[in-house]
């Protein structure tokens, strides 16, 4: 969410892969090739070879493989690959990898704060004694309750968390104490013609850096330290491991994404956050009659290897944490996709059928799906509901909250968290204010002092934090909550294993969330804030589950005080 179009649909900002492709980096230098690369996902029930050989048949080479999922790398310098491959009996379809030669836009959801006036007020801070100097900005803390949970349970260095997203910025010195580097992976080689040229010759950015920021956003709002520095995330003494499965500029491929979550799987990574939605298609359609045909058995073979991926990583004990998205939308009651496909070709008006269309990987089997509030705990306008996909909201955000008090559109609304210092100085102060919001000296602008943060040590070493909204900010709160249900009762597992059952942990996590009832009028509109119709949400269900908050606001300090009732209903 720029140039970063996360959180499962962010407002017109998102920006994705042709067919969430690949993920394979093209070197800046690489000679010209007719060889073209695909994603390629096997039928239920064959065998790895056997698919292996029908790639083979249709004219592809395997460049990788995920046998636990059926999906494979492929390249072919034949024109007709992908149709040859769909008509194969064993293969369900190919997706190319197709530039576009452009970047994403600016996220318009999650950075609608820019540009911020000097001295404007500071929105939602509080004031009071905090372990960390930031710490009186963060609303959504205290909103779950978090500053109290960690009296009674910080986090174990045991519970894994993984981020799977842009990236981690482990030179933060909030991130330095937690970061996992022996079990960090890069999964998304930077690709030329949406990243820009590639800062190694490799393609594959070093574990440990983050050239979009919203992963280290991310990172931080779940586990920073509290260490008197900065400031501290819902679950500060976990360990925090790097899934890198976005690109630079914001796009989430096939390939990338699902590897992580295999690895995931097969690590033992205890949790997984992802704020983000699979490239290109907001909906991924079994056979929507809008598209073309290659177009429908593209979007088959990336829901079947998205929903293999999930089950995988849930069967091998990872909680999937999963952000509801931010198109303003009941995801039970869709509207028509305008901004697919965002990447490879022109966008174009497809009608989606609830049934028979899924918005991955937050809809996919096992993902909790995190819709965000605001200070006020008002659903943020642009945040996806709806009965059929929401589990539980957090704090992600809403700029224009708070309508009629001073607190109204100012940056304090929105989610502090940590960013890197790279970002920053590349990043416009707006769309209309080229100039970096931080100087190559590292020296924030004046004009966005209200908004970017720095804190330094003595030695020099700085740290520097932004505010961001989304349901990308609300699901790492969810994360974070997680990961402390885990740590608190969790129970080592083999010789060196530790974790707790995903299914116990999404039990506990609903069943101690702070109920929240509907709104009254039910039907939300938010005419005050500037919004139109479009943004109008209809919140159904009773005060245990609803479709603005599922079984309720997170609450880190219930989730760790309330005795675990394996097999209770939320």
């Amino acid at each position: 969410m720029v140039s970063k179009r996360f959180t499962a649909r962010t407002v017109a900002t998102a920006a994705v892969l042709a067919l969430t492709a690949t993920g394979l980096g093209v070197p800046a230098n690489a000679a010209p090739s007719n060889s073209r690369t695909f994603t390629v996902v096997a039928e239920d029930g064959v065998a790895a070879d056997t698919a292996v050989a029908a790639i083979r048949a249709a004219g592809g080479t395997v460049v990788s493989r995920s046998d636990e999922v059926g999906m494979f790398q492929v390249s072919s310098d034949r024109a007709d690959f992908a149709a040859r491959a769909t008509a194969a009996p064993t293969l369900i379809g190919a997706a190319e990898q197709k530039a576009i030669g452009r970047k994403p836009k600016l996220d318009r959801v999650e950075q609608e704060h820019l540009p911020a006036a000097a001295g404007a007020p500071a929105g939602a801070a509080k004031k009071g004694a905090k372990l960390d100097p930031l710490d009186d900005k963060l609303w959504g803390l205290e909103m779950i309750r978090a500053d109290k949970a960690r009296k009674i349970e910080p986090g174990d260095r045991r519970v894994t968390v993984g981020v799977l997203d842009t990236g981690v910025d482990a030179s933060n010195p909030d991130i330095a104490p937690n970061f996992n580097w022996s079990l960090s992976r890069n999964f998304a080689p930077d690709l030329t013609d949406v990243d820009g040229p590639c800062e190694v010759p490799s393609c594959l950015d070093p574990v440990g850096t983050d050239d979009g920021g919203h992963g280290t956003h991310v990172a931080g709002t779940i586990g920073a330290a509290a260490n008197g520095f900065g400031l501290s995330g819902v679950a500060p003494n976990v360990s925090l491991v790097e899934l890198k499965g976005g690109q630079d500029s914001g796009y989430f491929f096939l390939d990338p994404v699902v590897n992580a979550l295999v690895y995931a799987g097969r690590s033992g990574i205890d949790v997984v956050n992802m704020s983000f939605y699979v490239d290109p298609w907001l909906y991924n359609c079994t056979a929507n009659p809008a598209d073309s045909p290659e177009d429908q058995a593209e979007q088959r073979a990336i829901i079947k290897a998205m929903k293999r991926a999930l089950v995988f990583a849930h069967n091998k004990g990872v909680t999937l944490v999963g952000a509801l998205g931010n198109n303003n939308e009941d995801l039970g009651a869709p509207r028509t996709d305008v901004t697919s496909p965002d990447y490879g070709a022109d966008p174009y008006d497809r009608p989606i059928d609830n049934e028979s269309c899924w918005d991955l990987p937050t809809e996919g089997p096992h993902v909790i799906g995190v819709s965000s509030v605001g200070p006020s705990g008002k659903k943020s306008d642009f945040s996806n509901y709806g009965t059929e996909q929401i589990s539980v909201a957090a704090p992600g955000g809403f700029a224009r909250d708070g309508f009629g008090t001073p607190t109204y559109n100012t940056p304090g609304n929105r989610i502090l968290s940590s960013y890197p210092l790279k970002v920053l100085q590349e990043e416009p102060i707006s769309v209309t204010i080229p100039d970096p919001k931080v100087d190559a000296d590292g020296n924030i602008d004046p004009r966005v002092a209200t908004s970017v943060f720095k804190q330094c040590k003595a030695n020099g070493e700085c740290g520097y934090y932004t505010y961001l909204q989304g349901t990308s900010m609300a699901s790492p709160h969810a994360a974070g909550v997680a990961a402390l249900i885990v740590s608190r009762y969790g129970k080592a597992q083999g010789r060196t294993g530790f974790g707790m059952s995903p299914d116990l942990v999404e039990q506990h996590l609903y069943r101690t969330a702070a109920e929240h009832a509907c709104p009254e009028p039910r039907l939300q509109q938010y005419r005050n804030e500037g919004r139109d119709e479009t943004y109008d949400a209809y919140c159904a269900g009773g005060v245990n589950f609803n479709g603005f908050y599922g079984y309720g606001i997170v609450d880190a300090y219930a989730a760790v005080q309330t005795p675990l009732k394996p097999n209770a209903r939320p």
